[in-house]
């Protein structure tokens, strides 16, 4: 061991450890050499709060702060806080997923209503989602294949009968929705990473006859739906927008008034593993990134198992996506389906790729609750291992639409078309806590409340610093103390308020 600590001084001193073929003739010395050099430069950066502050963003209720700076705190010795005490503990040292990043879905309702709004308004809105500072600076993004209900009608890029796809056109696209990406793209300073999900094939490729009401799709045709996917990625690359993935199918087990459409596990996995996979990776299209399942938490352990203890449909699948809707049957959201997920397929990652607040109503546009559950989500959904988190419909009206079936909902920010103003609810701000202070290449890592009444999650970031959240879903205010590594800064979250403590 004494060589060992002497060649890691060496290797400190710019100098080679050892010829690269002394190390392959002695594969046991290369293996220590690694593992005590790692485990030294471990130890010889242990994280340290000296010299930094902390600063402190709050969106707060019956206040005016809406992700406002309210005050810069500083670290002082405490080596053991007791039982009394509320505290959030961080461990820098220990880290977990990499952040993907967060964002929201850019539908044909978003992009008809953007562009129902006077040009001011048009840029404020892309400043305010996409700007890293003045605005809360979304890097992640998804988008409809088709039509989807978030559409003023049911439309298709082919027609009637056309297997071979020769029809194929997005011209429906380029009038609102291919430029409002472009703009998104332009307003995230150039690069957006976007997916794609599809709620329906055509009418005619399904059981039912109808784009609409479930179904499936007919056997005969999936070899040309899969065609279908590779045929948008490159007519939407060659508009100008780059695809990064694709789910599958947007929720294949809801049989809805609108566009949708039916997958078993069992079925999904035999179109992932036979036609979909497969076809992606001879359109060179294998470094698209593939989601699979795409709906609610309830089912997703056995969708995941299903398709992903098959090796043959595994190989092609990026990660599994999940919506918060399992809440329609009474229940809560169940964010240990998505630990129970990521403890069986570690290799695979989780994205969250839809949630929104139903049953659109004007009256309740300022609830409180409505920022509340973003923010109650997203914690747990992170610390649970997700890598990317995705709103639903970024823009609505002040109608909740437009929607070609009537399924109205709320947005994070709805246009009043009729006065040309925006109206920003506090989920937008919600939001904002994480997709403004937790960056692309971000580490999770440990934040644990001493309290269950507070809810916790922290990142480092690429650049070093540190984002803590801290939610208070209570109706009083709680001291606390940030505690990492014997400092501690002492603060107060506010009753109904999220914070973003920033370590720098």
């Amino acid at each position: 061991m004494t060589i060992v600590k002497s060649a890691i001084s060496q290797k400190t001193r710019s100098k080679p450890i050892m010829k690269r073929k002394s190390l392959l003739k002695y594969p046991a010395l290369a293996v220590i050499l690694l593992t005590v050099t790692a485990a030294d430069a471990q130890k010889a950066t242990p994280y340290s709060v000296k010299g930094k502050t902390v600063k402190v963003y709050v969106t707060a209720e019956n206040t005016n702060n809406r992700l406002t700076q309210t005050e810069t705190l500083h670290f002082t010795d405490k080596p053991q806080p007791v039982e009394t005490e509320v505290a959030v503990f961080v461990d820098p040292s220990k880290t977990f997923q990499t952040m993907l990043g967060i964002g929201g879905a850019l539908t044909d309702a978003s992009a008809e209503t953007f562009y129902k709004l006077p040009a001011d308004k048009q840029k404020e809105f892309m400043t305010a989602y996409f700007d890293k500072d003045k605005g809360i600076g979304y890097t992640l993004a998804r988008t409809n294949i088709q039509s989807c209900d978030f559409s003023s009608e049911s439309y298709s890029y082919i027609k009637e009968n056309d297997a071979s796809l020769k029809s194929f056109d997005i011209s429906h696209d380029a009038k609102y929705r291919i430029p409002f990406i472009k703009e998104a793209i332009a307003a995230a300073g150039g690069k957006l990473t976007l997916f794609a999900s599809p709620w329906s094939p055509p009418g005619w490729m399904k059981t039912n006859n109808d784009v609409l009401h479930g179904g499936k799709l007919k056997p005969r045709f999936d070899q040309s739906w899969a065609n279908f996917y590779v045929k948008f990625i490159n007519a939407y690359q060659k508009a100008g927008i780059p695809v990064w993935g694709l789910s599958v199918q947007n929720e294949p087990m809801a049989t809805q008034t609108w566009e949708s459409c039916l997958y078993t596990a069992e079925e999904e996995r035999d179109f992932i593993k036979n036609f979909l996979g497969p076809t992606l990776t001879k359109a060179g299209m294998a470094n698209k990134k593939l989601i699979a399942w795409d709906h609610n938490r309830d089912l997703m352990y056995q969708r995941a198992s299903t398709i992903l203890e098959d090796p043959q449909a595994a190989k092609y699948v990026w990660g599994i996506g999940y919506h918060w809707y399992e809440t329609w049957t009474g229940a809560n959201m169940n964010f240990d389906n998505e630990r129970r997920v990521a403890a069986a397929f570690p290799n695979k990652k989780l994205i969250f790729t839809e949630g929104c607040a139903e049953k659109f109503d004007f009256n309740r546009i300022n609830d409180w609750s409505l920022g509340e559950k973003y923010g109650t989500s997203m914690m747990n959904d992170f610390n649970a291992g997700t890598v990317g988190w995705i709103d639903w419909n970024i823009l609505l009206d002040e109608k909740g639409g437009p929607n070609h079936v009537g399924n109205f909902c709320f947005a994070p920010v709805h246009a009043d078309t009729k006065n040309g103003t925006l109206i920003y609810t506090n989920s937008y701000y919600y939001m904002g806590h994480f997709s403004k202070f937790i960056h692309p290449g971000a580490k999770r890592i440990v934040s644990a409340p001493s309290r269950d009444f507070l809810l916790s999650t922290a990142y480092v970031n690429p650049d070093g610093k540190i984002a803590v959240v801290v939610m208070n879903k209570t109706d009083k205010d709680i001291e606390y103390y940030l505690w990492i590594k014997g400092k501690a800064a002492k603060t107060t979250s506010p009753a109904h308020s999220i914070a973003t403590l920033v370590v720098e």
